[in-house]
């Protein structure tokens, strides 16, 4: 493990049986609150990115955390994929499983433009339905998913799997859990 990825991985916390029993919630807040840890991560997701994209889509909640500084260092736009009613405009919709429970994702339906190459940034990659489901959204725009980043993955669920079974198989991770 390198130094950041060390520094990244003792900021983040485990949270027993939250958001309920069984769930070892990964808590990111403390390394949010490091400017040095935050820094750090928001580096190694900038470095794992292709430099040729046009917009980087971040998924509520912490996605979004992590995906606006890197479209800024790479020069792209950002779009948030957010839950239902959020958005004010007309949106499509994804529904998709979590690991514990269901939820659905919607994004503006004109806010990514056929053929844009698009990269998706998000926290954790548990079991694939939150960056699956935005493939799935990205597909209906006619827009190009080019590279998956985040922040943390927990191998044990199994996502990376689930995504190549969906046709998304180039997926980088900071840390593997």
């Amino acid at each position: 493990m390198t130094d950041r990825q060390q520094l990244i991985a003792g900021l983040i916390a485990d949270v027993p049986d939250f958001p309920r029993p069984g769930v070892m919630f990964k808590d990111i807040t403390p390394l949010l609150a490091s400017p040095a840890g935050f820094g750090a991560a928001v580096t190694a997701l900038v470095e794992a990115a292709p430099r040729d994209i046009d917009v980087v889509v971040g998924m509520e909640a912490r996605g979004f955390i992590f995906a606006a500084p890197v479209a800024l260092a790479l020069g792209a736009g950002f779009v948030p994929v957010r839950k239902p009613g959020k958005l004010p405009g007309e949106t499509i919709s994804e529904s998709f499983e979590l690991e514990y429970g269901f939820e659905t994702l919607t994004v503006h339906r004109d806010a990514i433009r056929p053929g844009a190459r698009v990269l998706v940034i998000d926290d954790v990659l548990a079991t694939g339905g939150t960056v699956g489901a935005t493939a799935a959204l990205l597909r209906q725009m006619g827009a190009e998913l080019v590279h998956v980043a985040v922040l943390m993955e927990l191998s044990f669920l199994e996502g990376r799997a689930r995504l190549a079974e969906l046709g998304v198989d180039n997926v980088t991770a900071v840390l593997t859990v």
